[in-house]
């Protein structure tokens, strides 16, 4: 396939364009794959623990497994069987997987702690008070995840990754 102007040409009649190229791509199919599974799993386990269907964890932050450790140790794994576990490529998708990893576990589990710390402050202010806070007014406590949510979402990408057929 060679690229020429934005546009990718296989051999001489069968032009594929950028959009099409982009829904081709494996490695991209793995990770959103690999995302939708977390973020489903997580939605189901949710439902299972707290005996409440919440439809914000299909898409939200937080909770187990990680989709953020799903996502990026699933690319990791493909671009390693596509392009090589010497190739640089995969070394960035290494790195980048652990930085985020590391990010959930540290930086983002503190922001939900102190979102928590705070809303019970201004419930506990607030507590003899005819006030009725809107969601968007509270601030948001699932952000980070613990190390064995990141844990699981990283074995969940890494078993995704691996056996998507590339």
């Amino acid at each position: 396939m060679q690229k020429h102007g934005g546009i990718f040409i296989e051999g001489e009649d069968n032009v594929v364009q950028p959009i099409e190229a982009i829904l081709q791509n494996r490695v991209l199919i793995t990770a959103l794959i690999a995302w939708a599974t977390a973020q489903l799993l997580k939605t189901v386990i949710y439902l299972i623990i707290n005996r409440k269907l919440v439809w914000e964890r299909l898409i939200g932050d937080g909770g187990m497994p990680s989709s953020h450790s799903a996502t990026v140790s699933s690319v990791a794994m493909a671009i390693g069987r596509l392009h090589g576990w010497s190739s640089g490529i995969f070394a960035l998708a290494a790195v980048m997987a652990i930085i985020v990893m590391h990010d959930a576990m540290g930086v983002r589990r503190e922001t939900g702690k102190q979102a928590k710390a705070i809303n019970e402050i201004i419930e506990h202010i607030l507590a003899g008070e005819e006030v009725d806070l809107t969601p968007e007014e509270t601030l948001k406590e699932f952000v980070g995840h613990t190390p064995l949510q990141v844990a699981a979402g990283c074995v969940l990408g890494l078993v995704i990754g691996a056996f998507m057929p590339l």
